[in-house]
């Protein structure tokens, strides 16, 4: 196994708004999602996507890319969860390790899908999370988004990459994850090859929320043990720090139209760069290769449709305009 990803899957529902409104600050920032209080609000129409969430997300990206992908998810023994294992097997992905739980329900979230953003609605099930015993190692893990609870299952993924030096941990933290802190984590942080998460991230977990300075940003993350860290910036693109102490600057591939809604983008971006690693392609060419994937993700709905192959990657990359390009910063 090339990729093995664990995180939680979960069907998303998306529920596409037309009567509501976003209200924002002066700054154009901290915007709610409006609708009419105590009234009925007609919708568009709604798609069910089975099989998602950040891990389920970078598993179909590396097995669309080539790679041999397994997945450490739970589910609830109901349909949903026979739904969520079926799209992950067409997707290509391994699903021997998914794990099946009597008298639980699969995680179901509903997407308010207003213009090109998502106000997603989450409830996670609590499962009982343990590290899956692996006969053979895998070359790489990719750790996402989990439940909260699960502070010793991050501590058994932990202990399995300090033992197993050989496998490199990608990391990709979500809103529980952050929230812990890196000390209760700084075993898992501490033997991360490569780690992912966006500025505002950066800032909360290096506890420096008027911190703007990519580059310290970059420092502050990398002294918590992480080997490369990469921090997105929005439409400004990426930035990293590879294991040299060189810092990059990769810019977002322009929108080949304007985006449809804007689910999975950072999971395409950084499970292609880790996919692109796994190949044995440079830091900066893999991230270039990551924003492609990026910006072909959002011109459909959920966050798996829009993932390319690897043909489809390099076709899209022979086109690039003349300055996209990673520079140094």
């Amino acid at each position: 196994m090339d990729v093995l990803a664990i995180g939680d899957v979960v069907i998303d529902d998306f529920i596409r708004l037309k009567d509501a409104r976003a209200n924002c600050d002066i700054n154009n920032e901290n915007c709610m999602l409006c609708v009419r209080f105590g009234d009925k609000v007609p919708f568009e129409f709604n798609q069910l996507v089975p099989g998602v969430g950040n891990s389920p997300n970078a598993a179909v990206a590396c097995a669309r890319l080539g790679l041999a992908t397994g997945l450490r998810v739970h589910v609830g023994a109901d349909d949903r969860g026979k739904v969520c294992i079926d799209a992950l097997k067409a997707n290509g992905v391994d699903t021997s390790l998914v794990v099946v739980e009597e008298g639980k329900l699969t995680n179901y979230h509903y997407v308010l899908w207003y213009e090109s953003e998502r106000t997603i609605l989450v409830k996670h099930e609590s499962f009982s999370y343990s590290m899956p015993t692996l006969t053979e190692k895998p070359k790489w893990m990719y750790l996402s988004s989990l439940a909260d609870n699960t502070l010793s299952y991050h501590r058994e993924i932990a202990k399995y990459v300090s033992e197993n030096p050989d496998v490199k941990l990608a990391f990709q933290p979500g809103t529980f994850q952050i929230k812990l802190g890196a000390e209760a984590l700084r075993d898992l942080y501490a033997h991360t090859q490569i780690f992912f998460c966006n500025k505002e991230e950066a800032q909360k977990i290096l506890n420096i929320h008027q911190e703007h300075d990519i580059k310290k940003l970059l420092d502050g993350v990398h002294a918590l043990g992480p080997k490369i860290v990469v921090i997105t910036d929005g439409r400004e693109g990426s930035y990293a720090r590879d294991e040299s102490g060189a810092m990059w600057h990769a810019p977002m591939y322009p929108d080949p139209k304007p985006p449809l809604e804007r689910t999975g983008a950072g999971d395409a971006s950084a499970s292609t760069t880790v996919a692109y690693l796994v190949k044995g392609m440079s830091l900066e060419e893999s991230l270039l290769r990551g924003h492609i994937n990026s910006a072909n993700v959002v011109q459909e709905i959920g966050a798996q449709k829009g993932l390319l192959t690897a043909e489809q990657i390099e076709d899209w990359y022979s086109r690039r305009p003349a300055d996209y390009r990673a520079t140094a910063i």
